[in-house]
Order: structure tokens, then C-alpha cells, then sequence
């Protein structure tokens, strides 16, 4: 499995996400920059997501929604702060309603994900840091940490394939 490291820190307000794969730093960026691809891996194997606007530069936005096992619908967004190709990108995370206005009564996120060169392939930090400690607890309560993880150890299947 490509996590390798999962921690949180309710004083840093933060989570962060360590996964290792077997591919170039351009490979894996390509999941994120395709939203094609970027569907089969970010939502855990029972939360399927639909990107339905993908924007990744500066000040662009990502639309998306997962589909529940029951047909429940769950939307979220990115609104793309920076973009380094193929090394980073940093996007505020949040929740919406459906029609992919913020959710203000759910928690958002600052995220800064980064992919370097290590071992022949690439690592991933994926750092999250909350606006508060209930958001970030409120997260974890809701499974973020096994439901990331069983999205990012999807990626494996989608680049050997």
C-alpha cells in the first residue's frame, strides 16, 4: 500500500498523509492535472467521485461530488491557491451543497500537496491544516483518515494499469 504514514496534530491543526509510489513525479501529478483520472482515486472505493469542473492553476476551481453505496450524494470543492508542476499544488478544501456553494457549517482545509523524487519513485505529503481544532476533529470522527487513505492506495491500481 503506497501510505505509508498518517499523523494528525490537534495543536498544529493538522493532518498529513505520506504515500510512496512506484512511478515518476510526472506520473503521479497526471492523477491529480487529468480529471479523468483524478475520478478513480478521490473518493474511497465506496464514495466514487465526479469531477464536474477541473481548473488546477491559480485561482481556478475543482467541482466535484462523491456517490454514496446508497446514491447519496456528497459535494465538496478546491479553490486552487498555487501550482508548481509537477511538484505541488495548494488548494483551500471544503464541503458544499449541490450546487457547489460552500458548506459554511462544515470545516475546510488548506492543503499543500507535494510530490519529490525518492527511491526511484516518488513520494507524496499531502498536509492539511484545519481553521480550528473542532474541524479537525470533526474530520477525523467522520473516518477522513481511512477514508484518504483507502483513496490514495487507489492510485497504485490506476498507474500500473
Amino acid at each position: 500500500m503506497p501510505v505509508t504514514d498518517v499523523q494528525h496534530d490537534l495543536d498544529k491543526l493538522t493532518l498529513t498523509i505520506t504515500a510512496d509510489f512506484a512511478a515518476p513525479v510526472e506520473r503521479i501529478w497526471q492523477v491529480y492535472a487529468d480529471p479523468r483520472q483524478l475520478e478513480k482515486v478521490w473518493g474511497p472505493p465506496t464514495y466514487p467521485a465526479t469531477v464536474v469542473d477541473h481548473e488546477l492553476t491559480p485561482g481556478g476551481r475543482v467541482n466535484y461530488f462523491m456517490t454514496g453505496p446508497e446514491g447519496d450524494k456528497h459535494a465538496g470543492y478546491w479553490e486552487i491557491t498555487a501550482v508548481d508542476e509537477p511538484r505541488s499544488f495548494s488548494f483551500v478544501d471544503g464541503f458544499a451543497d449541490a450546487d457547489f456553494n460552500p458548506n459554511p457549517d462544515m470545516p475546510r482545509a488548506t492543503n499543500v500537496y507535494t510530490f519529490t523524487e525518492h527511491n526511484g519513485g516518488t513520494r507524496a505529503t499531502y498536509i492539511a491544516t484545519y481553521e480550528s481544532a473542532e474541524g479537525l476533529q470533526q474530520v477525523l470522527d467522520m473516518g477522513v483518515v481511512e477514508g484518504a487513505s483507502s483513496a490514495i492506495n487507489q492510485i497504485d491500481d490506476l498507474i500500473a494499469g
